[in-house]
């Protein structure tokens, strides 16, 4: 079937014995590439349960350090780790909980001149990026590079989850849709606040991040019903989930008919 160590079998014992993952599904994660985009508040939870679950290879890209203000949700990061880089105290995280996994970081801030050569050597890109301009351009960078993406966001008491993949189509034969059919284009600066600016519930990042793990990790073996397609909102303040599905806008600039964007250009 698959050649694992005794080690192995030990540690992804519960998930060989699911029916729908098994030895074969196990090979499948091990031999997984996926980029997670920044070491955040969602970013903590998905490499902490994409590294247990055994994904062979993870790559995380943060410029950023290690505030004593991120403590608050992003599990990833410890105490005495404070002002040393986002992605070398991830690692250091990862690496504790599963050594065997290879940690690959880039210690830089993805433009529109690096993310198409970053989000090549990776199967499915977790984007965990706290603003507008970063979502925007993970989206057109996966689409015109016929990634899947998996997207997760969070404001005050609530959180945001979906899957991009608008390079394939769905049983009924239609394409799905990409971001930018259900937001066209970024809000204008400082319409919405950040969550600097307006607060997270550090769980709520905890419950989104973790759902994200999960959604990266049913792509990868290709089971369930996938999310693409859909919109899943959280409101942790009335307990509540709504699934919206969200169909391909005809119109959108990136996957459309007509689609004007062939390029990253407008990003600068």
């Amino acid at each position: 079937m698959t050649d694992f160590t005794d080690a192995q079998l030990n540690r992804y014992a519960r998930h060989i014995v699911l029916q729908e993952v098994g030895g074969v599904g196990q090979r499948k994660l091990l031999d997984a590439r996926v980029l997670v985009v920044g070491a955040g508040g969602l970013g903590s939870p998905l490499l902490l349960y994409l590294a247990s679950a055994g994904i062979g290879t993870l790559g995380v890209i943060d410029d950023d350090v290690v505030d004593l203000s991120n403590l608050q949700r992003q599990v990833l990061h410890t105490t005495d780790r404070v002002g040393r880089p986002k992605v070398e105290s991830a690692a250091a995280a990862v690496t504790a909980i599963n050594p065997e996994i290879a940690v690959i970081t880039h210690r830089e801030r993805m433009t529109a001149a690096n993310v198409m050569d970053l989000i090549a050597d990776y199967d499915v890109i977790a984007d965990g990026s706290d603003n507008f301009a970063t979502r925007f351009l993970v989206n057109d960078a996966c689409y015109l590079g016929n990634k899947t993406l998996v997207s997760g966001a969070l404001l005050r008491f609530e959180g945001q989850l979906a899957t991009f993949k608008a390079h394939e189509h769905g049983p009924d034969g239609a394409r799905y849709p990409c971001y930018r059919c259900i937001f066209p284009a970024p809000p204008p600066r400082g319409l919405i606040p950040t969550c600097s600016e307006g607060g997270v519930l550090g769980s709520v990042a905890g419950t989104i991040g973790t759902m994200q793990a999960t959604e990266v990790i049913k792509e990868i073996l290709g089971v369930g019903e996938t999310l693409a397609g859909s919109l899943l909102i959280m409101d942790a303040l009335t307990s509540t989930f709504r699934k919206v599905r969200v169909k391909p806008d005809p119109a959108c600039d990136l996957c459309g008919a007509q689609a004007t964007i062939h390029d990253l250009s407008r990003h600068g």
